[in-house]
């Protein structure tokens, strides 16, 4: 690295990665026989969305089974918002995706199971910790490529483009890779890039209840919007219905491989209540049996539901679900005498930065994958185990893109301007910061949540333009902190969040607004964009 003055660093690649789960592997992997690869992780490379992943990947492998018959699932669930002809060639593309898992070590049980939404037994799995055994297995391979060199502990702060190169140019908006902060000697590094992907995740840490790791704050989305790139459909965020309710275990995931298996949701009197809201019962799609949840628990006052899975034996619960198994009884539940309590809470962002089936943003040498992007896959709401699917599909279009118009991705000699530092570490301040976090939380999670109203909406939108200018002033007068970047990008996405809801006059998969109950049928499905 060639020292920048003295707190700045600076270094070129051919391609920058910023994420380190599936979708930041997988395509680390593809590029890394073709040029450098730099992979960047804001805390530890093998903590990740992907890690705690427990259901499997969705791909065609049964005779009974078919394309056609995925296509349609897949559809169905994403509510008439899905692009067709993504969802086609991806679906097409998850063989082949399942086939490059194993040849980089993941190891799949011997038996397909089903989620909700699936009308065939299609999801490829490791018992009940598929993403574990994803992420391991990458990281091994990862760690083994002489081409990739990972930085940990190294924040992304913003993208350098060419706006930032040549302010007044009007060639089109090119991206030259970005300005991060190392955490452990607080320099900024300055980092130039033939290709830029932004592989962060998604944003499921704006809500108080979620099953997301804690870095998943909304880091590529907000700074690809700060860029310049379009966003769309944020209003979909993904409430999985079956998250464990208990004071210890507040975003550990109770898979939907359990309602595969015959689990039912019952209320606290151990009565069935799905069959009311849906002909599928407990493995209705997603959006439906949070609703449903949620609706049981303000009809009766309770503080959760529960997943009764009692009719299985105990050796057939820890040969499938050992992980589950295993916290459940760490916290006193045995879950083959007795059901686990559970809530919904806010699980995975269908939309995102708006990309092709290639992973390319409208800003020249940026490519997003995996749940910061949104391809069209998905749609109003992602169909079970078709996440780690696209996580998957879109980094292996876009390598092969990058490969076929290599002459495109050129690394420019251009003079990057180095970073401006503002301010000192003030850590009173850092007080204050916590309680812009934990008051954007609570205030998605109640006027931002399962249903929604327009009133709620306004009034979370106010809230959140204020708490941005306040961020702002703390960004540009404090010293560079993790804490003050990924409460900037949170806030960012929440904003962002109440537009698209406010934009969308419907109800329509997971978006349920009371004041517009109703799914516009009248006219053709729209994405909302920013």
């Amino acid at each position: 690295m060639n020292q920048v003055g003295e707190n700045q660093e600076s270094l070129r690649t051919d391609f920058l990665v910023v994420g380190t789960g599936l979708a930041g592997m997988s395509f680390a992997l593809r590029m890394a026989d073709f040029g450098h690869v730099t992979l960047l992780s804001k805390k530890r490379a093998d903590e990740s969305n992907t890690k705690l992943a427990q259901g499997g990947i969705s791909a065609v492998g049964l005779t009974s089974d078919s394309f056609d018959q995925h296509v349609e699932d897949t559809l169905i669930a994403g509510a008439g918002l899905c692009r067709k002809q993504v969802v086609e060639a991806i679906v097409h593309q998850a063989p082949n995706c399942i086939d490059d898992l194993r040849k980089w070590g993941v190891v799949f049980d011997s038996e397909l199971t089903t989620e909700g939404g699936h009308t065939q037994r299609r999801v490829y799995h490791v018992q009940d910790h598929t993403g574990l055994a994803v992420q391991e297995a990458l990281h091994r391979r990862v760690l083994e490529h002489p081409n990739i060199e990972v930085l940990e502990n190294t924040f992304a702060i913003d993208l350098i483009t060419s706006r930032k190169v040549h302010p007044h140019s009007v060639e089109p908006l090119r991206c030259f890779g970005i300005y991060a902060l190392n955490l452990a000697s607080g320099r900024v590094l300055t980092i130039q890039a033939k290709v830029t992907a932004l592989a962060t995740g998604g944003a499921g840490k704006a809500y108080l209840y979620t099953s997301n790791w804690s870095g998943a704050t909304g880091d590529g989305i907000a700074m690809a919007c700060r860029a310049g790139a379009r966003v769309t459909n944020l209003e979909f965020m993904q409430f999985h219905p079956t998250c464990l309710f208990h004071p210890s275990a507040r975003n550990f995931l109770i898979s939907e491989a359990l309602r595969g298996e015959g689990a039912k949701l019952v209320d606290q009197k151990g009565v069935t209540f799905m069959k009311r809201y849906h002909p599928k019962g407990s493995l209705a799609p997603r959006d439906i049996v949070a609703r449903s949840i949620d609706n049981e628990m303000k009809l009766t006052g309770a503080e959760c539901v529960f997943l009764d899975i009692t009719h299985k034996s105990k050796d057939f619960l820890q040969t499938h679900f050992p992980v589950i198994y295993e916290r459940c009884a760490g916290l006193g539940i045995s879950m083959d005498k007795e059901p686990i309590p559970v809530v919904p809470a806010a699980h995975y962002l269908c939309g995102g930065v708006l990309t092709d089936l290639h992973g390319r943003t409208e800003i020249e040498g940026l490519f997003v994958f995996g749940e910061s992007g949104c391809t069209g896959l998905h749609g109003a709401n992602r169909l079970a185990s078709n996440s780690l699917l696209e996580c998957l599909a879109i980094p292996q279009n876009g390598a092969q893109w990058i490969r076929t118009h290599a002459d495109q991705y050129l690394l420019h000699d251009v003079e990057i301007p180095g970073w401006i530092y503002y301010g000192n570490q003030d850590k009173d301040e850092m007080i204050v910061i916590r309680h812009m976090w934990d008051e954007i939380r609570q205030l998605m999670w109640n006027y931002v949540g399962i249903v929604r109203s327009n009133r709620r909406l306004f009034r979370a939108q106010k809230r959140l333009e204020n708490i941005n200018s306040e961020i702002s002033e703390y960004y540009w007068n404090f010293a560079l902190h993790p804490d003050i970047l990924e409460l900037r990008n949170i806030a960012t996405v929440a904003e962002l969040t109440v537009r698209c809801a406010l934009l969308r006059k419907e109800s329509r998969g997971i978006h349920f607004n009371i004041d517009f109950p109703e799914t516009d049928e009248g006219t053709l499905p729209m994405d909302t964009v920013l």
